[in-house]
């Protein structure tokens, strides 16, 4: 195999890629002072630890709304498709649609879904 093309987009990209961080270094301003190197929050200097208990409630509340939504985008290529692939593609889908709603229902009898 000729991998001329391939070698020639990888060389290409490192040199952008290097030559864009030599420029900044070159032309970027320079400035340095006290302030510069301390921690901000919305420009208001931040008081005590950053490092506070969360919820687990939010990362499963994200994990599950991540995992439908993900879920969903694939029901698009199904609806491209479902013409050419007739009665078992309705059957298909609808057994993943069953999948989702039980999964759904799992989660929301769990109570994996309310704000505590």
């Amino acid at each position: 195999m000729n991998f001329t093309l391939f070698v020639t987009v990888i060389l290409t990209a490192i040199t952008l890629v290097a030559a864009a961080y030599v420029i900044a270094k070159l032309l970027g301003p320079r400035t340095y002072n006290k302030v510069k190197g301390e921690p901000f929050e919305c420009g208001i200097p931040t008081h005590g630890s950053s490092w506070i208990p969360v919820s687990i409630g939010y990362y499963l509340f994200a994990i599950l709304f991540l995992m439908f939504d993900v879920e969903t985008v694939f029901l698009y290529p199904w609806a491209v498709v479902v013409k050419e692939f007739g009665a078992m593609a309705l059957v298909s889908i609808g057994f993943f649609l069953l999948v989702l709603v039980f999964g759904l229902a799992y989660a929301w009898r769990k109570g994996a879904l309310e704000w505590k």
